[in-house]
């Protein structure tokens, strides 16, 4: 089987977008790839951040991890910063990278204007470790969003430079599109994401969860309930495609368009789909977030069987860029 590589970054507590964009495909993947996911919490230092509320984050996205069915006798589940190779590998990777390659990635100019007092190294040099994260394992497939691709592809550009100056080592990595390219907040506007108040979060009960969808924005036609609708433009029927049933779309559609049905029940379908979708989660999420030393032993044995997998790569580049000196022995 091919190896995969992939992670999320621990800024926050885990919301439906990171679940429908990513880790539902992971799960799906397990059984086909030699998957190994991980959460890069080195990534998550590139803005300021409260070191309580980080290792916080990072226990509470384990627990995620588990409960959306990732599971660790089919996948390796890693956390960055407990296979510190991934940085030295970054630090030989920086060397050949050209700071114009990173001044040119189009998230690096959205993050200078998100956080124009604090744009600092680490911020230009992310794309640099997100290829480490995913050659230190030779992963030869990343299943990524569209907004992924500049990264993975300068990824490969890293690859061809070392190639070129050092000899092989590293496999160029395939992206691997999700089914749902993009997921739109609960405003209908901009991604769905933490900072923008705009998500579901996978522990939120339903009626959490209805206090929020009762207020998303829909089709903007549909100012009364006898106004007809367009389902192709409303958000909330793009939510409903990726969890309501055959039977629930069609009747979305056809009581949209013909005006027989309001916003508000469309929402309360949207609703019991989305809660039947994340009350198994949620279920799970709370049994792990109790059982904190299960969930330790089950990341501390991921970490090491990644960090088996970093070190048999590294010894290979040490020897390739002159690091193995015959004079100390054996490295």
């Amino acid at each position: 089987m091919k190896r995969l590589f992939s992670g999320v970054k621990p800024t926050g507590d885990l919301h439906l977008g990171n679940y429908l964009g990513a880790i539902k495909q992971w799960v799906e993947m397990q059984d086909g790839y030699e998957a190994i996911y991980g959460i890069v919490d080195y990534h998550a230092m590139t803005a300021t951040y409260d070191p309580k509320e980080l290792e916080e984050y990072v226990f509470k996205c384990c627990c995620n991890y588990l409960a959306c069915g990732l599971d660790p006798e089919k996948s390796i589940l890693m956390i960055q910063s407990q296979v510190p190779l991934h940085t030295e590998l970054t630090w030989f990777l920086n060397c050949l990278t050209p700071v114009s390659w990173l001044e040119r990635v189009p998230t690096f100019k959205d993050k200078v204007q998100q956080q124009a007092d604090n744009i600092n190294l680490g911020l230009l040099d992310y794309p640099v470790l997100m290829a480490a994260d995913i050659i230190i394992y030779k992963a030869e497939v990343v299943p990524v969003g569209e907004d992924q691709l500049p990264h993975l592809e300068l990824a490969r550009e890293i690859i061809r430079r070392f190639t070129s100056q050092f000899g092989e080592v590293f496999p160029e990595p395939q992206a691997i599109m999700g089914k749902v390219r993009r997921i739109k907040g609960l405003d209908g506007s901009e991604k769905m994401g933490k900072s923008l108040n705009n998500c579901i979060y996978l522990y939120e009960t339903k009626e959490e969860i209805w206090a929020k969808i009762s207020k998303a924005v829909t089709d903007p036609a549909r100012i009364k309930k006898s106004d007809p609708g367009n389902p192709d433009i409303c958000n909330i029927f793009s939510l409903h495609k990726m969890l309501s049933t055959q039977e629930v779309q069609d009747k979305v559609v056809e009581g949209c368009r013909g005006a027989t049905i309001g916003c508000i029940e469309c929402k309360r379908w949207l609703t019991d789909a989305m809660d039947e979708e994340l009350s198994p989660i949620r279920e799970k999420y709370f049994y792990y977030m109790e059982r904190p030393e299960e969930v330790s032993e089950i990341f501390t044995d991921g970490n090491k069987k990644a960090a088996a997998l970093a070190e048999q790569t590294m010894q290979e580049v040490y020897g390739k860029i002159g690091l193995k000196y015959k004079f100390l022995g054996k490295r």
